[in-house]
């Protein structure tokens, strides 16, 4: 059986569907590298809501899919960008999702970490940027989860300078109950977040960064860089006080960086090891091992998808995302908070339908194509 996949052009080329799913089996955490999958949200397809509707959220679903991520060992990043942060999800329904998955990981044992920002501001002064980040690190702390410490829309907009970064994130570490992660979203993820630290240029924003780091190692468990540049992420990484960890968020060239080199290595906090989950796993378990080489036969693969879901306009990566968890059977349906299934194009998802197939990611293949299928009988693609 083949079917056919439109592309660009307008045109159709025949794939040929996997006939048997990857042997991917459940097991403990990792030895050698702390591992976060970025968790999506899943929506309630029954709500009656528009895309300006405070999301309806089906917590079921989600978290069974939560489930599915600590099952194989991963930790789970709640509430953050993946999640639809500030596109779609607003921060009563994240703080919403935030109690009930820090639940979740108490009675099952799963590792988990929550995203603190200010997304209940639209725009604020200093001050209020403060507050705001103050009530979403209470109830991070209240939940018993760690706290992530988001880039901020608002503080991006009412900070004149590099001196306001130092302040507020100052503020707040001296504030927070435990240590953090600091996480540094670039404007590829959200164009918002244009000029964060008080530069437009990356080598200066890079030692606002790491001056806010160098201040409190106490209080910063470690780092989570999000710019798409190995590079530059190396370079941080090596100047991270001891102790401090830094978290890959480059979901471009993860491999190498969560495998590393004699300076060190990169943990992982990634968006892509939402749909790459179990693969993920069997992998850093290969490199617990100390075997590098199959860690990389495993992981490398792997990217061509992960740089196809990730392609400019990069804040809309989570369609992919979401959609290769409806073909994988996590959940019944490929509708999202805010309407974000639109985002992406049929030709896109069609990639990324065969990208994945051709990767063994569908534990049900027979299910997956069924699904994409049906997606293309939707847009008038005749069979």
């Amino acid at each position: 059986m083949t079917i056919r996949l439109p592309d660009a052009t307008g045109g159709l080329r025949v794939h040929e569907p996997r006939a048997e799913p990857r042997s991917l089996t459940p097991g403990a955490p990792f030895t050698s590298r702390t591992v976060f999958a970025a968790a999506h949200v899943v929506a309630d397809p029954y709500a009656d809501v528009s895309p300006d509707s405070p999301a309806a959220v089906d917590w079921d679903a989600s978290l069974a899919f939560r489930r599915h991520l600590w099952s194989h060992g991963l930790g789970v990043a709640e509430a953050m960008d993946t999640a639809q942060r500030g596109m779609g999800l607003d921060w009563a329904g994240a703080a919403e999702l935030i109690r009930r998955s820090a639940a979740e990981a108490r009675a099952v044992g799963g590792r988990i970490a929550c995203g603190v920002g200010s997304d209940q501001l639209a725009a604020g002064s200093l001050a209020e940027v403060r507050a705001a980040y103050e009530e979403q690190l209470a109830v991070v702390e209240e939940s018993g989860a760690q706290a992530i410490l988001m880039a901020s829309r608002a503080l991006a907009a009412a900070a004149q300078g590099p001196e306001d970064y130092l302040e507020v994130y100052g503020h707040l570490l001296r504030q927070a109950a435990g240590p953090v992660i600091l996480h540094w979203l670039g404007p590829m993820f959200d164009p918002a977040l244009e000029g964060y630290w008080g530069w437009s240029d990356l080598d200066r924003a890079t030692e606002t960064f790491l001056e806010v780091v160098a201040a409190h190692p106490d209080k910063v468990e470690g780092i989570k860089v999000s710019l798409l540049d190995a590079g530059r992420e190396i370079d941080i990484r090596r100047r991270l006080p001891r102790g401090v960890r830094c978290y890959t968020g480059d979901d471009f060239n993860y491999p190498e960086l969560i495998e590393g080199d004699e300076k060190g290595f990169s943990h992982a906090l990634l968006g892509v090891f939402d749909p790459l989950g179990p693969l993920a796993a069997e992998a850093v378990r290969v490199l617990d091992t100390g075997n590098a080489a199959r860690f990389r036969e495993l992981l490398d693969p792997t990217v061509e998808l992960s740089r196809h879901l990730f392609r400019a306009p990069t804040r809309f990566y989570k369609t992919g995302v979401v959609f290769l968890a409806w073909l994988a059977g996590h959940q019944s349906h490929f509708t999202m908070v805010g309407g974000l299934q639109s985002a992406r194009s049929l030709p896109h998802l069609a990639r990324a339908y065969e990208l994945a197939d051709g990767l063994g990611l569908f534990p049900d293949p027979k299910l997956a194509e069924e699904r994409m299928r049906t997606l293309l009988a939707l847009y008038g693609v005749a069979r």
